[in-house]
C-alpha cells in the first residue's frame, strides 16, 4: 500500500524508480498503480516525471 501524503509518496516511489524498476510503466504495472492518478497526485505538488532520469523531479 501506498501513502496518502504525497510529500511522503513522492519519497517513496522514487526510491522504488531508482532500486527496483526501469521505468514509471514497469512500476505502475508491477505494482497495480494507475499511472495517471499518480502523475495528476505528484503533479499537484509540483513534481512530474522525467524518463531520462527515471524519476520525478
Amino acid at each position: 500500500m501506498l501513502p496518502n501524503d504525497p510529500i511522503i509518496l513522492l519519497s517513496v516511489i522514487n526510491t522504488k524508480l531508482r532500486d527496483y524498476y526501469s521505468s514509471l510503466d514497469a512500476l505502475c504495472e508491477d505494482l497495480d498503480i494507475n499511472e495517471d492518478e499518480l502523475i495528476k497526485k505528484l503533479s499537484s505538488i509540483g513534481y512530474i516525471y522525467k524518463p531520462e532520469r527515471n524519476q520525478f523531479v
